[in-house]
């Protein structure tokens, strides 16, 4: 561009400007980010959530201090940090983590910890490859697309749709998903990719999602890996904290029928996001990188001690749980160096117990396959038909853990004089695990034959809840297929439904939660209906069979008739009366008419 071009292309721009200023704030098109009226700016805090309303003008006294303490860490940070392997630096890490890494120092501080510049030399150009193989092959990238597109949509950096932030999490996700292809991708891991981009670039996020899955001071491999084995694990010594440390906790929550995974799922699949305020999180995740996996189990208990009084108050599983997961999430009622004090003592106190930790990883937690090997898809997978859904051993897993459910809830019932007609609201999620249980996965020891289904139906606080893997909880991880995984077409269906009005809400938790099925080839659907009655001519149904209790007499109007077509079933269906398993198969199709 020669002279007469540049001082023709600056008249050009001069004018504009001048004639932006004679239009005004009426003609001028202003960019909303260049008007302090922008209420985004006023609803965003430090760490980039917008709020629903405006934030605090003046920063709070004990805010402003925070700060000021922080202020003050970051000179100690950087001075550690560049001297990271120093023996006085490794002296003071445990202290200065759980004080808290300064916000603007976590990034650099992560990777040390994570040690993801290491991993990341020893495998140069692995990440740029799963990215071309994700674009050709990718069979995860229709799930992948519909999950970054609802990940911190009140993020400022993750609410605009393909914003950068967005590239970079489909980028990570698709590009893991070759690289790991025993795990694929699972919902759970869009909320960990999600926390790591806010303070790593796109590589290092990739591979610090690698670490977090495959270093055995982490290992999330097993909670992502189908048949989710280190949930189940982890869940399971969770009652058995509760059992020994928290006795009345965990006989309340057995009163009402509150079994661990409808509150906990998010505590240990994405280590609380999105169940504490994210400032605690944050906290909560500079130990974790730091302590491992032991963290969360401490964290697990904390939250159910801190807050001991306040949930022993609720009457019913929907105000417990809503507790656990909303208000919480909103406000924990707890200052975040208080909380953090109170997790230290947690993780001392489960020690002396021989708790702290729940033991070595099975064998089916550990990855079996070389990562970054390529298998090109099959057919199948390409157009996501879907395999045989349930295996006899699921089927006879099935029927052994709904009867070991049953037990663990009568033996609650029976602890608090619970008569039959009491727990006549005792409905939706019933079932609980009888803590004296070792190891509840050795009752899910089955392969999930490629049955994988949606954690997330999908909000904030919903989102990998799996409370699909309720009512019969780890019991029926095969009917309602506790299947967070992407072979599962984003416009399927719910696999269950409910009709009618006027009953408790929790009646119909396991209807409302069984996860979508394919269009190509659905799952057994199952059919909920309730017929109102007055109270008075309602037959009560009985919470340990199925079975009616017939109170009195009653009459039914000849309008409230229900025809029901039963065909017949080359499977037989499992029918559990009164303790005892029988099994029943219809010769010939019939027609029943329920009254």
């Amino acid at each position: 561009m020669n002279k007469e071009d540049l001082l023709k292309r600056s008249a050009e721009e001069r004018e504009k400007i001048f004639r932006r200023y004679e239009q005004g704030r009426e003609c001028a098109e202003i960019d909303p980010w260049e008007d302090p009226g922008f209420e985004v700016y006023h609803a965003t805090d430090r760490y980039g959530f917008i709020h629903d309303k405006r934030l605090p003008s003046k920063v709070d006294p004990q805010e402003a201090k925070k700060l000021q303490i922080e202020v003050e860490r970051q000179k100690k940070w950087l001075k550690m940090l560049r001297n990271w392997e120093s023996p006085q630096s490794k002296e003071k890490l445990h202290s200065r983590v759980y004080k808290g890494i300064p916000n603007s120092l976590r990034s650099e501080a992560w990777c040390k910890l994570l040690q993801v510049e290491r991993v990341k030399n020893a495998n140069k150009g692995k990440y740029q490859e799963m990215m071309r193989l994700a674009r050709k092959y990718s069979t995860d990238a229709r799930q992948i697309d519909s999950d970054v597109n609802r990940q911190f949509r009140e993020h400022l950096h993750y609410r605009e749709r393909y914003s950068i932030k967005q590239q970079m999490l489909f980028n990570v996700l698709t590009a893991y998903a070759m690289y790991n292809s025993e795990v694929g991708y699972c919902q759970g891991m869009s909320g960990l990719a999600g926390v790591l981009l806010m303070y790593m670039d796109e590589e290092d996020a990739f591979w610090a999602v690698h670490i977090l899955l495959t270093d055995p001071k982490y290992a999330m491999h097993g909670l992502y890996k189908e048949g989710f084995p280190k949930l189940t694990r982890f869940l399971a010594h969770h009652d058995r904290i509760l059992t020994k440390l928290l006795p009345k906790v965990k006989k309340h929550f057995d009163k009402h029928g509150l079994d661990t995974i409808l509150y906990s799922v998010k505590w240990f699949f994405v280590c609380f996001i999105e169940r504490v305020p994210f400032s605690l999180c944050l906290r909560i995740w500079d130990i974790y990188l730091f302590e491992g996996e032991r963290v969360v189990t401490a964290m697990a208990y904390t939250i159910l001690k801190m807050h001991k009084r306040s949930l022993l108050k609720f009457g019913d599983m929907d105000s417990i749980v809503h507790f656990i997961q909303v208000r919480l999430y909103k406000d924990f009622l707890y200052d975040d160096d208080t909380v953090i004090r109170e997790l230290e003592h947690s993780l001392e106190t489960l020690r002396k117990h021989r708790l702290d930790h729940p033991g070595p990883p099975t064998n089916d937690e550990i990855a079996q396959r070389p990562f970054g090997e390529f298998l090109e898809p099959c057919f199948e997978e390409i157009v996501g038909i879907r395999k045989e859904m349930f295996s006899d051993n699921e089927k006879r897993t099935q029927e052994i853990v709904t009867l070991a459910s049953d037990m663990a809830r009568e033996s609650a019932e029976k602890d608090s004089h619970l008569s039959v007609g009491d727990s006549v609201g005792y409905t939706g999620s019933k079932f609980s695990f009888d803590p004296s249980m070792d190891d509840a996965s050795s009752l899910l020891d089955c392969e999930h034959n490629g049955s994988r289904r949606s954690l997330a139906d999908t909000s904030v606080t919903s989102t990998a809840d799996l409370s699909v893997f309720s009512t019969i909880t780890r019991s029926q991880a095969h009917e309602n297929s506790l299947d967070t995984h992407s072979n599962m077409s984003d416009n399927s269906v719910g696999g269950a439904s409910s009709i009618g009005s006027g009953m408790p809400k929790q009646c119909f938790t396991s209807a409302q939660s069984t996860p979508r099925a394919t269009p190509h080839n659905p799952s057994p659907d199952v059919l909920r209906i309730y017929v109102p009655y007055s109270p008075l001519d309602t037959p009560i149904a009985s919470p340990h069979n199925g079975d009616v209790q017939k109170m009195h007499p009653c009459s039914f109007p000849e309008m409230n008739k229900i025809r029901i077509r039963i065909d017949n079933d080359e499977l037989p269906t499992p029918l559990v009366e009164h303790g005892h398993i029988k099994h029943f198969r219809l010769e010939s199709p019939e027609t029943v008419d329920l009254k």
